[in-house]
């Protein structure tokens, strides 16, 4: 994608939409594409045009935010500006990128602007990285090599100079460093979750204080790594709508 995010400010509110074009224009990576103060008008302009992020009012006279991006078949990566907490379940279910409360902090506004710049960083390479998730590779097995495909690691484990790669029916073991495997990975698919393991995101079972499981196998999540895990499993979420 273009380094620099095209944005779209919908809100009838004149004060509050001016004060999210001056956040906008003080932040480097972002440009206004257009202002406008109604559904109606937002949807023309989205209908003509490419818009990679929008701020999105709900509480707006003859058509709410949310029914805007119900209607929408392609909706860009939306972060909500409200006044009201009680619309906060339904944007969940909409799966926008965040949910912010007015009056807005500019520090707020970047933390939703960061999240909505790796999301859109994701989707632009996430063909490339299906390519690589889907590549085989062959490993080193004794006197023999195996061939194996990245796609099909449910997780790995990390022994002192040593590696197990888990599979759904078996265990290969090689001999390589966790972060050259780590960086071999497609980033979309594999995370390091604790110094120990790197996870295949697809393969989780379910996800519980600090754990997860995978084939019923408990690993433990480093509290340092849990918003990273959080947070990809709602990037892939996005990526599937």
């Amino acid at each position: 994608m273009n380094e620099v995010i095209r944005c779209l400010v919908v809100d009838d509110e004149a004060i509050a939409a001016r004060g999210i074009v001056n956040y906008i224009n003080k932040t480097d990576y972002l440009t206004l594409a257009h202002s406008c103060d109604s559904a109606k008008a937002a949807y023309q302009i989205l209908q003509q045009e490419s818009i990679d992020l929008m701020f999105l009012d709900i509480n707006m006279p003859e058509q709410t935010g949310i029914e805007l991006l119900e209607s929408l078949q392609h909706a860009p990566p939306t972060i909500f500006t409200t006044a009201y907490a009680e619309y906060a379940l339904e944007a969940f279910n909409l799966q926008v990128v965040d949910y912010l409360m007015k009056p807005i902090p500019y520090n707020r506004f970047i933390q939703a602007c960061e999240k909505a710049r790796t999301w859109l960083k994701t989707k632009s390479t996430s063909t490339t990285d299906q390519e690589k998730d889907s590549s085989c590779r062959y490993i080193r097995q004794g006197d023999s090599f195996v061939k194996i495909h990245w796609s099909d690691i449910l997780y790995v484990e990390s022994m002192q100079n040593y590696l197990k790669l888990h599979f759904k029916e078996q265990i290969f073991t090689i001999h390589q460093t966790m972060t050259s495997i780590e960086e071999s990975l497609p980033k979309s698919h594999f995370l390091r979750i604790h110094r120990s393991y790197l996870i295949n995101v697809n393969a989780i079972e379910s996800v519980t204080g600090n754990s997860l499981i995978i084939k019923g196998n408990t690993i433990p999540i480093s509290r340092q790594r849990k918003d990273d895990l959080m947070q990809t499993i709602i990037l892939k979420k996005l990526l599937s709508k």
